[in-house]
C-alpha cells in the first residue's frame, strides 16, 4: 500500500533512478493536498437545505456499486431529524417490504428500516410511516448511463413516507442508482425533492446531474468510505502517511 513511480528511459538507468525519485519527491511535497477534504454528514444536509433543490447527497461510505450493502441509514437519519425536508432514500430491506406488502397502500405502521447487513453502515431508522405504493421493481432505461445497462429489477418494492416527510424507496434486491428510474418507476418526480441520497460516488452523476443543482459527496463511514483513516488496519507498514506525519522521505 502506498505509492509508487514508474519511469521508461532508454536504457539509461541513472537517468530513469533520477526521474523516479523527481518523481516520489513532488508527490511527497503534495502529499497534503492529496489526502482530501471531506464533508461529512451534518454539514452535507446543512449545504443541501441551504441551496436551492433537489440536491443529490453521494453517500460514498455505501457505495452499492463498489459492493456495500446498500442498506445505509446515517444520511437518512439526518434528514429524518429534520421536519419539512423533503427528502429521498433508496435502501434494500426485502423485510421491510414484506411488512408494508402486507398493510397494502394506505397502510400505516412502523417499521425498522436499513441497517441490517452489518453495524458499519448507520442503525435501522425506525419510525411510523405511510405505504405510498407497492411497485414490481421493473425498469428500463433508454439514455447513455454507467455500465450501458439498459434493464434494472429491483424486486418488490415498497414506497414509504414518514412523519417528517422523508420519502424511502425499500427495494428486494440491491441496486446501483445509475438511472433515474430508482425513482420515476416509483410514480416519484425527482424534483419534487430537496435532498436525494445517490449510493454511489461517480456512477449516479450521468443520471442526477441533469435535475439536481449540486451534487455533494458525502463522507460517510462503511465498507467503500473515501476517508481511509476511517478503515481498520491489521497488517500495514509504520509510518504510513497520512496515518502518521512523515516529515522527510529519500529515494537514496
Amino acid at each position: 500500500m502506498g505509492s509508487a513511480t514508474i519511469v521508461v528511459t532508454d536504457n539509461d538507468l541513472a537517468l530513469a533512478q533520477k526521474l523516479a525519485n523527481d518523481l516520489a519527491e513532488a508527490m511527497f511535497e503534495k502529499r497534503d493536498a492529496f489526502v482530501g477534504e471531506y464533508l461529512g454528514i451534518e454539514g452535507a444536509v446543512d449545504q443541501a437545505v441551504a441551496t436551492a433543490g433537489p440536491v443529490c447527497l453521494l453517500d460514498m461510505g455505501d457505495n452499492v456499486g463498489g459492493g456495500s450493502a446498500g442498506d445505509g441509514t446515517l444520511i437518512a437519519h439526518e434528514i429524518h431529524r429534520r421536519p419539512g425536508v423533503r427528502g429521498f432514500v433508496c435502501l434494500y430491506d426485502p423485510e421491510s417490504v414484506a411488512l408494508a406488502d402486507k398493510v397494502g397502500p394506505g397502510g400505516r405502521l412502523t417499521l425498522r428500516m436499513g441497517g441490517k447487513t452489518d453495524d458499519l453502515h448507520g442503525p435501522p431508522l425506525e419510525a411510523e410511516v405511510v405505504v405510498r405504493g407497492l411497485f414490481d421493481g421493473q425498469f428500463k432505461e433508454t439514455e447513455i448511463r454507467h455500465g450501458g445497462r439498459t434493464e434494472f429489477n429491483m424486486g418488490r418494492t415498497a414506497v414509504v413516507e414518514t412523519e417528517t416527510g422523508l420519502t424511502l424507496s425499500l427495494t428486494s434486491r440491491r441496486v446501483v442508482p445509475v438511472s433515474l428510474g430508482v425513482m420515476t418507476s416509483c410514480n416519484l418526480s425527482p424534483e419534487s425533492f430537496d435532498a436525494i441520497v445517490a449510493k454511489g460516488v461517480h456512477s449516479p452523476v450521468a443520471a442526477y446531474a441533469p435535475v439536481c443543482s449540486v451534487l455533494i459527496r458525502v463522507n460517510t463511514p462503511g465498507t467503500t468510505t473515501a476517508d481511509m483513516r476511517t478503515l481498520e488496519y491489521k497488517h500495514r507498514r509504520r509510518p504510513l502517511f497520512p496515518f502518521e506525519a512523515i516529515d522527510s522521505w529519500s529515494g537514496a
